[in-house]
């Protein structure tokens, strides 16, 4: 049994986690440069708490601007186990309406402009996102959410675009008709991957705010629209969050699911011809592995 340390990293909407106890805002240098803003840390029912707004204070940040690898390696790196991401995004679902929350289990990565792996030249590793959420995590998630008396839904695919402009309405229904996906957001790629790499349980939440651009009778997506969304959800999210240190206990077993353990078998560069410089930068998040 170690430590349970869990991380929520906050979209559009969250900026804070509620009755958190001796709450401080800590920077954290890390290799990849620095995160989006200092991270919340404390506790919260006697579970060590970290929050990290994705877009920062003010939301500075734009989808492609965030930096994923500084964020992952900074939770990795204060020692987070478990990372929850709630974000903002559309639905292609009429029963995943506005207001609406949705477990995700699966991914479309769409985006072209970030960079999304810690490892390359020097130290090559391939990990498996086939299955790209911890099913342990979600199960948390979705346990919370409705005793939180939120309408959510378990399972569904998560169309991850660049940004920031929202979608087309041709690429709208090809994502909904052609490609099967049921949510489209603009974050959590490539931050499901590097979690992966970095080894930690990763669940998304997503907060339905809007229907896209496909739905006949609701048009374009209308940020005023989205932004009156936002505010229920964000009290919707900080309730799901609050209920997260009860679920997941202050200790936690080793994920059954290997989520803690992805790097096994994946680096693939012999010791002998791994580049130094890569292999210091990976020292949070792959320190198991190369040290």
């Amino acid at each position: 049994m170690t430590p349970t340390r869990i991380a929520v990293i906050g979209g559009s909407g969250i900026y804070e986690i509620d009755g958190l106890e001796d709450a401080k805002w800590v920077q954290v240098a890390t290799p990849w440069g620095k995160p989006s803003d200092q991270i919340l840390t404390g506790t919260l029912d006697g579970v060590e708490m970290a929050f990290l707004p994705r877009h920062g204070r003010g939301h500075v940040h734009t989808p492609t601007s965030v930096p994923y690898r500084a964020n992952i390696d900074a939770l990795k790196r204060i020692g987070c186990t478990d990372v929850i991401s709630v974000s903002a995004c559309g639905s292609f679902r009429e029963e995943m309406a506005p207001g609406d929350f949705v477990i995700i289990d699966q991914f479309i990565d769409r985006t072209v402009n970030r960079d999304k792996t810690f490892f390359g030249p020097g130290c090559v590793a391939h990990v498996s996102v086939a299955h790209p959420t911890c099913p342990r995590l979600s199960d948390a998630c979705e346990t919370a959410a409705r005793d939180a008396g939120i309408n959510v839904h378990r399972g569904g695919t998560y169309l991850a675009m660049e940004g920031p402009q929202f979608s087309t309405l041709a690429e709208s229904r090809m994502y909904r008709e052609s490609w099967c996906a049921d949510v489209i957001g603009m974050t959590n790629m490539p931050e499901a991957k590097l979690a992966r790499e970095a080894e930690l349980c990763y669940a998304s939440v997503a907060m339905i705010t809007d229907y896209d651009s496909w739905h006949p009778d609701h048009g374009e997506v209308d940020v005023t629209q989205i932004i009156a969304t936002l505010t229920g959800n964000a009290d919707k999210g900080r309730n799901l969050v609050a209920r997260l240190p009860a679920l997941l206990g202050a200790e936690r077993a080793p994920c059954p699911h290997f989520c803690d353990r992805a790097l096994e078998y994946a680096i693939m560069t012999s010791p002998e011809a791994r580049d130094p410089d890569v292999v210091a930068k990976l020292d949070a998040v792959a320190g198991r592995m190369l040290g």
